[in-house]
């Protein structure tokens, strides 16, 4: 899912809630004097996000995306990994792969090539739950411009007839 550039690791498990394909948009209309519709519309911000709760919290690799450290910083000596929370956060971008399967079969895929944890929610360690981290992960703009690349197994849609 995440890693240093051309690398992919997974993150493990993800919560029964699935990933959430979110979508944000602000808009500016503009109607003239007298009139009671808009002759113009203008999308003056558009945000796409994707939501999920990881429940394998023990990998490093999502240790490394929830505290924002790099994977290396985690590999374990003596069976134990340390590490330090910083008080001053700095930006982490990295890219994202989501993959939705049913059963074996590919149904869809999006590729985040600038993506960044923007949200984590409280985590709760108790006996008689599973500890998850919960994440927004915001998709920025790459150098062409786009946020999320989409693969879609999607059925060839037959020619109209003119029914």
């Amino acid at each position: 899912m995440a890693g240093s550039p051309g690398e992919v690791v997974p993150r493990g498990a993800t919560s029964d809630d699935g990933l959430v394909q979110g979508f944000e948009e602000d808009t500016q209309s503009f109607t003239p004097w007298g009139y009671t519709a808009p002759i113009r519309t203008t999308i003056t911000s558009s945000l796409r996000t994707f939501g999920l709760t990881v429940w394998e919290t023990g990998r490093t690799t999502v240790q490394s995306l929830q505290y924002r450290i790099d994977s290396a910083d985690l590999t374990p000596t003596a069976g134990l990994t340390t590490f330090a929370e910083t008080a001053s956060p700095v930006p982490d971008r990295r890219a994202f792969w989501f993959v939705v399967l049913d059963g074996d079969s590919f149904q869809r895929g999006f590729y985040v090539p600038e993506g960044e944890i923007t949200e984590r929610s409280d985590v709760t360690h108790k006996q008689d739950e599973i500890a998850g981290f919960e994440w927004t992960i915001t998709a920025y703009p790459d150098t062409a411009g786009n946020t999320v690349y989409h693969f879609d197994r999607v059925p060839e849609t037959e020619a109209y007839t003119g029914s």
